[in-house]
């Protein structure tokens, strides 16, 4: 077996150990691994191995002892505005959270490219724009999850709903397009695991219904799609994204079972 191995791997987290020596968890298209880095906090390395940097990193491995240390890290990007935006720092933590617990979800290779193009564009961008790439983020990692609900249609009548974005390409007739939808919405069933019509709705009678205005259902169904354009263009009040993000985050922690600590640490900044 091949002791000296490299991998493209984006640092989660790094925490201090015994001697001056720390364990990194990483992320690779192999999954979650960590791995001992060995030094002072002074050496470069340990400058290059800080959590958020992404390159090319080089591991001796010992299978006798089942051990792995960091040898080497080419940074190819550091994502410096987390370090100067709180709200961003958050995010990336929250995210990687949701990949440590979830193991990935058992698909390394996607959870790999799905967080990195997350941290990339949201280190290009205003806290805005990164406070909607959350919202994006979530919802496709829900989706890697297996337990993202269908969006174009109830989940009881399978009446497709008025606002889906395959009905708006474009992202440019919304306001005239959500006239059809008299009852101003839908809601979402727990029992179901998906969204209602208020006809089906209205006609159950569980309890834990939540209630989605139709721009907030058509930006989910535009972000789970390649229609970046419409989700956009999606017409978001403060009350809509508010709404989305407390759905989706009660939907991640549903989905892996447990609460998660950064959401806990970082209220009132996420």
């Amino acid at each position: 077996m091949t002791r000296n191995v490299s991998k493209s791997a984006l640092v989660i987290s790094v925490r201090a150990t015994a001697q001056d020596n720390r364990s990194v968890c990483v992320l690779t298209k192999d999954g979650i691994e960590f791995s001992t880095l060995f030094g002072g906090p002074k050496s470069r390395l340990s400058g290059a191995v800080s959590p958020w940097n992404s390159g090319t990193m080089y591991f001796y491995n010992n299978a006798e002892k089942a051990s792995s240390k960091i040898t080497d890290f080419d940074v190819k990007k550091y994502h410096p505005t987390f370090r100067e935006n709180l709200f961003k720092s958050f995010a990336a933590a929250l995210a990687g959270e949701i990949a440590v617990k979830s193991k990935c979800a058992g698909n390394g290779k996607a959870a790999f490219f799905l967080l990195n193009g997350f941290l990339d564009g949201m280190d290009l961008c205003d806290e805005n724009a990164a406070r909607l790439g959350l919202l994006r983020f979530l919802w496709r990692y829900l989706d890697l999850l297996g337990v993202r609900p269908e969006t174009k249609s109830c989940a009881l009548c399978s009446k497709e709903f008025a606002f889906s974005s395959a009905r708006n390409p474009a992202g440019n007739s919304f306001e005239n397009m959500i006239q059809y939808e008299s009852q101003g919405g839908v809601v979402f069933s727990p029992e179901q695991g998906g969204f209602l019509c208020e006809e089906c709705a209205c006609a159950k009678s569980e309890q834990g219904f939540e209630r989605l205005s139709p721009a907030s259902l058509f930006y989910l169904d535009a972000a789970g799609g390649e229609n970046l354009a419409a989700a956009r263009n999606a017409p978001l009040s403060k009350s809509d994204h508010d709404a989305l993000k407390a759905f989706l985050f009660r939907m991640t922690e549903n989905a892996l079972g447990q609460r998660l600590k950064t959401l806990s640490t970082g209220s009132g900044i996420l």
